[in-house]
Formats: structure tokens, sequence, C-alpha cells
């Protein structure tokens, strides 16, 4: 797997699901389908009086979410910025161009209500449920930073093997600590829950 084959899956989805946190702190998602790929780059579109536009303007963060028939789910995250007023008739355009059910939707001048984003800094988790092991890869795109979930075993381990017996998906290996295999953990935390000497631990 890498980022372009996760975008070209995300396309092919086509609806994702955004979200977002309001004023309240809680969160918001929605569906979203109006969505441009350029190169490495995501584009897409909403109205300005819209809650979504609000949130974006305020906070910026929003988490992407697209899952293929396949049982692989793919997680976006990152900074929307709002698209340079002097960029804003070029994206909507060529957005347009691609997504012709918009003409439907605003009609005419309408559509200057429309107002485009852009995330080209972000992190993509891909999450595979239909491998054995199941397979789970990071990748950061532009000035992104990753920042690491799941578990580790510390110096504390003392062999029991523990750990590894309740491992559902069979990734941690004899050592010394014994080791996660991260790219095939379902971060469930049995491991954690189970062992005799709390050396399992978060990241």
């Amino acid at each position: 797997m890498d980022i372009e084959t996760c975008l070209k899956k995300l396309g092919y989805v086509g609806v994702l699901d955004f979200a977002t946190v309001d004023e309240f702190g809680e969160p918001q998602v929605r569906n979203i389908s109006a969505i441009h790929y350029e190169g490495t780059s995501l584009y897409f579109l909403t109205a300005r009086g819209k809650s979504f536009a609000r949130q974006l303007k305020a906070n910026g963060h929003v988490q992407i979410l697209g899952y293929t028939r396949y049982k692989e789910t793919i997680r976006l995250s990152g900074l929307a910025v709002e698209v340079p007023e002097n960029e804003q008739l070029k994206w909507r355009n060529v957005m347009y161009a691609e997504q012709p059910y918009l003409e439907n939707v605003y009609p005419g001048e309408t559509k200057n209500i429309d107002t485009m984003f852009m995330i080209k800094d972000y992190t993509i988790e891909y999450f595979c449920l239909s491998t054995r092991p199941i397979t789970r890869e990071y990748f950061t795109v532009g000035n992104a930073v990753l920042r690491k979930k799941g578990y580790y075993i510390s110096d504390d381990c003392i062999g029991c093997g523990t750990c590894q017996n309740v491992c559902p998906q069979g990734c941690i290996e004899e050592g010394s600590p014994f080791i996660i295999l991260e790219n095939h953990c379902l971060q469930c935390g049995n491991c954690f829950e189970n062992c005799p000497v709390e050396a399992v631990r978060r990241y």
C-alpha cells in the first residue's frame, strides 16, 4: 500500500465521511462527495453559511473516512485551509466540471456561496480486515506529524508469553522483550489487560 493507492481508493468510494468538532466540543460528521484530488492534495467544497465551513475556519482540523467493499478503512487526518480568494473560482470550476450534479444544488449565480478548502498536510491510516493477520499502515503527507497509536512491550517483560497467547491476530513475537508487530496489530488491548507485570504500554 502507498499514499497514491489510498487516495485512489478514496476516489473510488466517492462519498466520504468528514468529521469536525463544533463550538461545544461535540463531534460533527457529514457526507461529502464534492472532492477533487490534485496530486496528494485534496480540494473540497461547501457553502460559507454552513456549520461545516464555520468549524473549518475556526479550527481547521478534519478527519476523513472511507470504507471499501474489501473491508479496508482509510482514515485521513489533517488541517483544512480555505483556498486563497484569487484561486477560488479556478478550483470551483474544476469541481463543478467533475461533479455536474452540483449545478442542480447551486444553479447559476447561487454557486457564489460556495467556498473551496484544501488539505495538503495530513496523515493516512490504512487498516484492512480482509487479510490474516490484519494489515495496518501509516503514511504522512507534507508537513504532517504522525502520532503513534497502539501498544508496545517494555523492558519489564518477563517472557511469560501471556500476551502472545491472548493476541487474536498472533502478531506478538517472542523476544527479550516480546515484540508486537504493529502493522498487524488490532490495537484491541488484550495483551495490555492480561500482562501479569504490566509490561505492555500504550503509546
